[in-house]
């Protein structure tokens, strides 16, 4: 079998086969290379598992700049530093400050580059809805010596919208990057796995509303835990920009504005019938927790939208896992 194997690679040019068999069809078998030169996956061994201090309070680091679109529900860009000031409108942030208290958890959050350089005294770093080169060359550095140190790392929303050209960080995801999404809206988020500290308090099915995002390449080599149904949601808002006119009648609301000319080009990869929005993995050993929900500012606060609450009980599911404080990815 090692030896089939290793011919493969080499008739490939010694580069990794795609992964056949993905959920939702063929569709997803070639969209990406899933080889990272890391271990990788759902195999406990690929964890470090080194000494550490034993934990007196868990503590976790919340990072949210933005070197490119900035989500509304971060609010204004803050200042340099460990916790600087926020305005009324950075929700994110206040809110994860109330989610830790309630938790009683440790919690620092920072936009400033300088404060990635050393992340040994955290238990999670979670990236929530950062975009672009959010990090430096230190940063990586950091961030890597920080999972191969045996580090817990949660990735939100567009956190998927973030230094695409840096393999180790799209490996990290899940083999998983940002492509594109439809108008925000209602759907069904159905829970696959409810056997994850992040999922089994969940109930099987739950309304939320969200942007829902495309991936390329598709996850791969995780344990998916959450898809959303796209029969759940209203397929009269399916339309994109470049769909040329729209028929006629009225018009569902929020739809985004048409282009002149119809697309001659693939905008969409689609996902089959299996559209994932929440796993976890190891990687390079740490633990990794990933989710493409949390787009809107209500997800986030108490009693916001239809969903917050199980969004945000599958989000402290999710930390404690990574941190140890729960059973990871089982």
């Amino acid at each position: 079998m090692k030896k089939a194997l290793f011919l493969a690679l080499l008739a490939a040019g010694g580069t990794a086969l795609a992964q056949v068999g993905n959920p939702g069809g063929a569709i997803n078998d070639r969209l990406g290379n899933p080889d990272y030169g890391v271990c990788r996956g759902t195999d406990p061994r690929c964890f470090h598992a080194w000494p550490r201090a034993q934990v007196k309070q868990y503590r976790v680091l919340l990072y949210t700049r933005t070197a490119g679109p900035r989500h509304a529900n971060l609010g204004t860009p803050l200042g340099p530093g460990l916790d600087p000031a926020l305005a009324e409108s950075n929700v994110v942030q206040r809110e994860m400050l109330r989610i830790a208290q309630e938790n009683g958890w440790a919690i620092d959050y920072t936009e400033d580059p300088a404060q990635m350089l050393n992340l040994s005294g955290y238990n999670a770093v979670i990236f929530i809805s950062t975009s672009r080169e959010a990090l430096d060359d230190g940063g990586k550095t950091a961030l890597r010596q920080y999972m191969r140190a045996g580090g817990g790392f949660v990735a939100v929303h567009n956190a998927f919208g973030t230094l695409y050209n840096w393999p180790y960080y799209e490996g990290l995801l899940g083999n998983a990057n940002f492509f594109d999404h439809g108008p925000a809206r209602d759907g069904d988020v159905v829970v696959v796995d409810g056997k994850d500290a992040s999922t089994s308090t969940l109930p099987r099915r739950w309304r939320f509303h969200d942007e829902w995002y495309n991936l390329v390449p598709f996850p791969t080599q995780v344990r998916f835990l959450a898809t959303i149904d796209e029969k759940s949601w209203d397929p009269a808002q399916d339309r994109r920009e470049g769909d040329g006119p729209p028929p006629s009648g009225p018009s569902p609301p929020n739809l985004p504005p048409m282009s002149r000319y119809p697309s001659v080009v693939g905008r969409s990869p689609g996902h089959g019938t299996f559209h994932p929005v929440a796993w976890c993995q190891y990687y390079d050993g740490g633990k990794v927790w990933a989710t493409t929900l949390g787009h809107d500012a209500k997800a986030f606060e108490k009693n916001g939208q239809p969903g917050a609450a199980e969004f945000q009980a599958m989000l402290v599911g999710a930390i404690k896992s990574v941190m140890g404080a729960a059973p990871f990815c089982t």
